[in-house]
């Protein structure tokens, strides 16, 4: 069953994100209104390295008050490809060059309500290249043995979304795929 949009008009807006109200149509006929965001899309990066370590940065989000390991992410900027928005934002936020990304996972995390379409990649390489440029993004950037990652989860240390949809298909990647297969992976490696 689909639903049309019928009219949209702006409610308030900026430049990542604006609230909307849509006219639309029920499968069953009805015509109501309907309150959306409408938000850029975001990237975000799974790097690991040889010693099957992620790395992390630990995070205060002031809307939730919480404070929890996450991914490098943010906003894609117009006309910027995923990919590259996540390289760029693992390097400005860890001051870590991710080695080749590869698509990792793509998810809508509020489709009933935003629009927004979260893009994560993985690196299995990074080179250091310098202190981050973006200094209010965390507290600490460590790389956090792989292994530790099912723990912290259970422990809500982990609770970003984008965070978990992607170390979890990282993990199951690492754990159905071999090695030498994975995107990234060595020849040989097993």
């Amino acid at each position: 069953m689909q639903w049309l949009v019928h009219g949209e008009e702006v409610v308030w807006s900026s430049p990542w994100l604006s609230v909307r109200r849509l006219e639309v149509e029920q499968p069953d006929g009805k015509r109501v209104l309907y309150d959306a965001v409408r938000l850029s899309d975001v990237a975000a990066a799974v790097v690991t390295d040889a010693e099957e370590r992620v790395l992390l940065l630990w995070r205060h989000r002031f809307l939730t008050d919480t404070w929890a390991w996450e991914l490098p992410m943010g906003i894609v900027e117009p006309g910027e490809a995923p990919g590259d928005a996540a390289a760029r934002e693992v390097e400005e936020e860890t001051g870590w060059r991710p080695g080749p990304l590869s698509f990792l996972i793509r998810s809508q995390p509020g489709a009933g309500i935003m629009d927004s379409t979260h893009h994560v990649y993985r690196a299995t390489t990074a080179e250091y290249v310098g202190e981050p440029v973006e200094r209010n993004e965390s507290d600490r950037i460590e790389w956090v043995p792989l292994a530790d990652v099912p723990g912290m989860i259970a422990r809500q240390e982990i609770v970003s979304g984008i965070t978990l949809v992607g170390l979890q298909q990282a993990l199951l990647q690492d754990a159905f795929i071999p090695r030498r297969e994975r995107p990234g992976g060595a020849p040989g490696d097993s």
